[in-house]
């Protein structure tokens, strides 16, 4: 169990590391005390997305995410629906840190390919 919980840590703080670096997104949850290892919500702040109604901030979200799932590099990893529109992203103990590590920079380019979407549509 020791185990499982230091893994899905490790895998957790893949995420962390490249949300530290990471000026367009933060945790969904502010105080580290209160997110997830597993589970980890992340919200978008960069201005041309934060400054979008809810909708649209969805409509952003579930666009990045159907870039990534077509690119088969992410499945389900827009938020909940009943969230605050964000990213969702499983680091459990079922997941590879590799898997992670490689996952971010794909992350950034799936967001500047949407937010450059979103520039050429205003």
């Amino acid at each position: 169990m020791r185990a499982l919980i230091a893994r899905a840590d490790a895998n957790a703080k893949v995420i962390a590391d490249w949300v530290a670096q990471t000026p367009w997104i933060e945790f969904l949850a502010q105080h580290a005390s209160l997110r997830s290892n597993t589970s980890v919500c992340l919200k978008i702040v960069d201005r041309s997305v934060a400054q979008l109604s809810i909708e649209a901030q969805a409509a952003f979200v579930k666009d990045l995410a159907a870039v990534l799932e077509k690119e088969g590099v992410a499945y389900d990893i827009a938020g909940h629906r009943d969230a605050p529109p964000g990213l969702r992203v499983w680091c459990g103990s079922t997941v590879e840190r590799a898997d992670l590590e490689a996952l971010t920079p794909w992350l950034d380019w799936a967001f500047a390919a949407r937010k450059d979407a979103l520039a050429k549509a205003a």
